[in-house]
């Protein structure tokens, strides 16, 4: 392939422009925020989950104190019920009053097995109140560090914009007026060798893979015509040959 000495070294200024490119884009995928609101965010769900539960079992128990609780009236009701019959003089049979004041124990003794239940569940709901309390927090905690994030991630991904911007309106005008066909293997060895398509031979280096030729590799490259487009025998990218390259 052939292409006008400037028309290679001009390709090297928008390999520098393409390279920036892919470096910012690189750095806006990459960006630490990015890492930490998705481990946030994972965190976050979990913790979402347990407060979910915590809010579950606060509520069953909450719905299992108002049973106990009317359990207790409903007895203590009974319980006043048979009081005022008796001190009211509504019961005369002595057998009667016997089996009465047996049922008043009886009675008593059921109060205070469910004012026990009632003191239990109490101090279920209370505990899980705490552990819900608990969750609430590190979920307001998470949320508000998320929001700090995003506004960082915004910040930043809004500047890299930016500078993708003045970096699309710089390509342009670099690439007009190459070839097309070396435009063409430009981008194809792009795709090829991780965005990087020609290279500069600078010190007897290639920049592209770094490796120094050797003395014979020279001498070819320096007997070739200047518009003969060469490529690195490494890495095969095309070599541009600069006043730096030391032929």
């Amino acid at each position: 392939m052939k292409a006008d000495p400037a028309a290679q070294l001009k390709l090297l200024d928008v390999q520098e422009l393409d390279s920036h490119v892919d470096q910012l884009r690189h750095q806006r995928a990459k960006l630490p925020e990015l890492a930490e609101i998705a481990e946030l965010t994972a965190k976050r769900t979990d913790v979402d989950n347990l407060a979910r539960d915590a809010r579950i079992s606060v509520d069953d128990l909450t719905t299992e104190q108002k049973k106990v609780d009317l359990d207790v009236e409903a007895v203590k009701t009974r319980r006043k019920r048979d009081r005022d019959r008796m001190d009211q003089g509504l019961i005369t049979n002595p057998k009667d009053l016997e089996r009465m004041q047996h049922e008043l124990e009886s009675l008593e003794r059921r109060i205070s097995s469910l004012e026990d239940d009632e003191l239990e569940v109490m101090e279920k709901i209370e505990e899980a109140q705490k552990e819900l309390s608990q969750y609430e927090a590190m979920v307001a905690e998470t949320d508000e560090r998320l929001t700090a994030l995003a506004v960082a991630r915004d910040e930043k991904v809004a500047a890299i914009d930016e500078q993708l911007q003045d970096l699309a309106a710089r390509r342009g005008p670099a690439g007009e007026g190459l070839p097309d066909d070396l435009v063409a293997l430009y981008q194809r060895l792009r795709e090829q060798k991780g965005g990087v398509g020609a290279a500069a031979l600078r010190a007897r280096t290639c920049t592209g893979c770094q490796l120094t030729l050797d003395s014979v590799e020279l001498s070819r490259i320096k007997a070739l015509p200047e518009d003969e487009v060469v490529r690195c025998e490494e890495c095969n990218r095309i070599l541009v040959r600069t006043s730096e390259s030391g032929l």
